[in-house]
């Protein structure tokens, strides 16, 4: 399935890092679009939603910012909204 990922990304230090980060994990930028991401899913929905969220965490600890909201939808289904919690280190 095709995986669409979009942040809002406040004050991101390290953009190449973070796209290095993504690539890495198969998620490759959209041309002309900022914090826009695209990718294949070849699990269940649950395990792509828990991948994409750690994947983007990792990428953002890499590169340092202030904050961070993240949608994305995969195949055809749209996912609610996450903000980063820097104290917990994760999406919520």
């Amino acid at each position: 399935m095709k995986v669409l990922l979009v942040m809002d990304i406040q004050d991101l230090k390290d953009k190449t890092k973070f796209n290095k980060h993504l690539k890495k994990e198969g998620f490759l930028p959209i041309e002309n679009e900022n914090f826009a991401y695209e990718g294949e899913a070849h699990t269940h929905l649950f395990n792509t939603r828990a991948y994409i969220m750690d994947v983007v965490s990792k990428g953002l600890e890499k590169s340092d910012f202030n904050s961070c909201k993240l949608m994305f939808q995969v195949g055809e289904n749209p996912m609610e909204a996450y903000a980063y919690n820097h104290k917990k280190k994760n999406f919520s």
